[in-house]
């Protein structure tokens, strides 16, 4: 998904699993990914119940383990479901994580 930096402690046997999360919330539920400048990004997600809950533990789980990102969630309105807004912030140092995890965003909109 991205290059993971030294500063990542997540154990390197976990890593795939990590991934593998990340990918099917990019596949199933972002909709729109806004690079706001090289070390800000917001991702809009909707999904079915849950989505929220979901977003907000694989945040906490991620800052963790990569504690240079700054993962904020915000709950949005939705017509149906739930809707989610995941701010991603970086040090400078890290912009291009940010760059790699933004592509992949966008690439799971390209491949629905």
């Amino acid at each position: 998904m991205y290059d993971v930096p030294e500063a990542c402690t997540l154990p390197t046997a976990e890593r795939p699993v990590r991934l593998a999360e990340f990918g099917d919330l990019f596949a199933t539920a972002v909709h729109r990914v806004d690079p706001v400048d090289a070390t800000r990004a917001r991702l809009h997600l909707t999904g079915a119940a849950g989505l929220a809950a979901r977003v907000r533990d694989l945040a906490a789980r991620e800052t963790e383990c990569c504690s240079f990102f700054t993962l904020t969630t915000t709950t949005a309105q939705a017509t149906d479901g739930e809707a989610v807004v995941l701010d991603i912030e970086v040090p400078p140092a890290h912009a291009g994580v940010l760059a790699s995890l933004t592509r992949r965003a966008a690439a799971g909109l390209r491949n629905r």
